[in-house]
């Protein structure tokens, strides 16, 4: 899998090794963890054992969260896009949209942007169907972010004895959206 995908501000590609210290300055976070189950990583080992689990994905499904790369600066910011997920909607496998920015750069639009291009990347590159997402009740920037790139509101659900929205958007419907 070589996915490359750009915006006008940033390029989505597969984590390497050398997002290591990236990955480890985000996913350390206990604010980043807050809607995630609050189990925030400790070490740079465990940082590199979450690149090796996503890249894993690429080879398992063809597809896994991509990093999110300043253009400017070639700062590593986060990850954003899409996975085949088995495991929080356990009566059913879908393609999921998410995104995790590094504290400094939430509120910039950047979850956003990255969330468009993922879906496009999935309807026009993956021809894909549809594309899920989920986010915890109190999560009010995801919710938002969610409902802003075009997913509709399904249902609630319970994850872990905590309550998330369930978002979803067809093929079509994103069709019409453009």
């Amino acid at each position: 899998m070589k996915v490359h995908i750009e915006t006008d501000r940033f390029i989505l590609r597969e984590l390497e090794d050398d997002d290591v210290q990236g990955m480890y300055e985000l996913d350390s976070d206990p604010d980043v963890h807050r809607f995630l189950g609050k189990k925030p990583i400790k070490t740079v080992e465990e940082a590199s054992k979450v690149i090796d689990y996503i890249r894993g994905q690429y080879i398992d499904n063809g597809i896994g969260r991509l990093a999110i790369i300043d253009k400017k600066t070639n700062d590593f910011m986060g990850w954003s896009g899409l996975k085949y997920e088995k495991e929080l909607r356990r009566e059913f496998d879908y393609y999921d949209l998410g995104y995790r920015l590094i504290k400094k750069y939430w509120g910039k639009g950047i979850a956003t942007e990255t969330a468009i291009a993922s879906l496009k990347y999935g309807f026009e590159t993956l021809k894909l169907e549809e594309i899920n997402a989920a986010a915890e009740i109190d999560h009010i920037a995801s919710n938002t972010i969610l409902k802003k790139v075009g997913l509709q509101f399904v249902e609630t659900f319970e994850y872990d004895q905590v309550p998330h929205n369930w978002y979803s958007i067809k093929k079509s419907e994103w069709i019409k959206q453009q």
